[in-house]
């Protein structure tokens, strides 16, 4: 397997200029049509959802679940418009990209170069610590039996719809508001300190954990700005009660949705885990990404993310070419790991990576390693 794995990374060396040539190229109409087929049905439903929590609840259920495989969707239009794939001219993505975020509730240009860390670091596990990294087992055995439990807790599938709520709804605004309270407060501060110190000197030596340069604060400032005047005008014509029902309940779901997609992809049993030295780009996309086999109508729903091999082998690459992609160099993808929707709630076991064997190991398997050491 390891000969054939070696063999297979040389191989997509060699043909990754003729990959990249072949498939990575953005079509413009077939962007828009995609955009029309998922942001159309998504305003319609929302609209619908809400009026009928008047009629029947298990109605406004219905259109809700609808609705969350719709932004689940919205999210991965604004996902590729991150990786200035889905349309043609880098302007187009900036600006359909934006409103995506608007839709999702994050900032797009914030969320995206976070996600570029991400790739770039793909399988290495002691720089990716993004909301879904995860401890090593040196880092796990220092934990008190306490913060053992409450890491293992926080990992289980029932808490997505939490990392939802937090990561799409809560987050984005708190992290907004309290570095620009943090700012004006230093901005005065300092001025009232030294009055003849100019302002772009203070704004210089403005320093936050909630955003690594202005141009992503702004970012930011917009797409606060415009959600939540969305918000207010969605409040006073459907009512704030009904509209936030809706609303709060579509985002976390649909956002748990999220967060198991990307925890599956990634982590699963023998998963690639390395730390930074002997890390390879190759064996993370091939070893350290999945194969999500799902049904057909899921697959439209997740724009085809769950070729997840491919998309991070070339991440240039439109959602729409994944498949033709993936089916005519399958040859050079037999080490990838394939998931089945039945084997989704399975892969949530392995939440630790484990430095000796470069892989993602469950706790049980770190519970044995760990007896075998002792009684060694």
């Amino acid at each position: 397997m390891v000969g054939i794995f070696v063999s297979d990374v040389e191989q997509i060396k060699k043909e990754k200029s003729a990959i990249v040539s072949k498939y990575a190229k953005s079509n413009d109409l077939k962007a828009i049509y995609q955009i029309l087929t998922t942001v159309v049905p998504y305003f319609l439903l929302f609209y619908i959802a809400i009026e009928s929590i008047s009629i029947s609840y298990w109605l406004t259920a219905a259109y809700i679940s609808l609705l969350i495989l719709f932004l689940l969707r919205v999210f991965m239009m604004m996902h590729d418009c991150g990786h200035d794939s889905l349309f043609v001219k880098s302007r187009t993505n900036r600006l359909v990209g934006f409103v995506m975020g608007v839709l999702c509730g994050i900032p797009q240009y914030v969320w995206s170069k976070h996600h570029a860390y991400h790739h770039s670091t793909n399988g290495n596990w002691n720089k990716y610590r993004g909301p879904l990294s995860v401890l090593s087992s040196e880092e796990y055995a220092l934990l008190s039996p306490k913060k053992k439990k409450s890491y293992q807790n926080s990992r289980k599938i029932i808490m997505a719809p939490v990392g939802g709520f937090l990561y799409f709804i809560f987050n984005p605004r708190y992290t907004w508001a309290k570095g620009s309270v943090d700012f004006f407060v230093y901005l005065l501060s300092s001025k009232f300190k030294n009055k003849p110190l100019a302002i772009t000197d203070i704004i210089n030596g403005f320093e936050t954990k909630y955003w690594a340069t202005w141009k992503e604060y702004w970012h930011m400032t917009a797409n606060n700005i415009v959600l939540l005047s969305s918000w207010g005008l969605a409040g006073w014509y459907f009512g704030w009660v009904d509209f936030f029902i809706v609303y709060i309940t579509v985002i976390s779901l649909s956002g748990a949705l999220g967060i198991i997609l990307f925890t599956i992809q990634h982590n699963f049993e023998d998963s690639y885990a390395s730390g930074d030295k002997d890390w390879d780009y190759y064996a993370g996309a091939l070893e350290g990404s999945s194969y999500l086999d799902l049904p057909k109508v899921l697959h439209w729903f997740t724009a085809d993310i769950g070729y997840h091999h491919v998309h991070h082998l070339f991440s240039r690459m439109p959602n729409y070419n994944l498949v033709a992609c993936h089916n005519e160099y399958a040859h050079l993808f037999k080490s990838v790991k394939r998931i089945r929707l039945s084997e989704v709630g399975e892969a949530f076991k392995y939440i630790l990576w484990d430095e000796s064997s470069r892989r993602i190991i469950s706790i049980a398997q770190y519970d044995e390693k760990a007896q075998q050491s002792i009684s060694g």
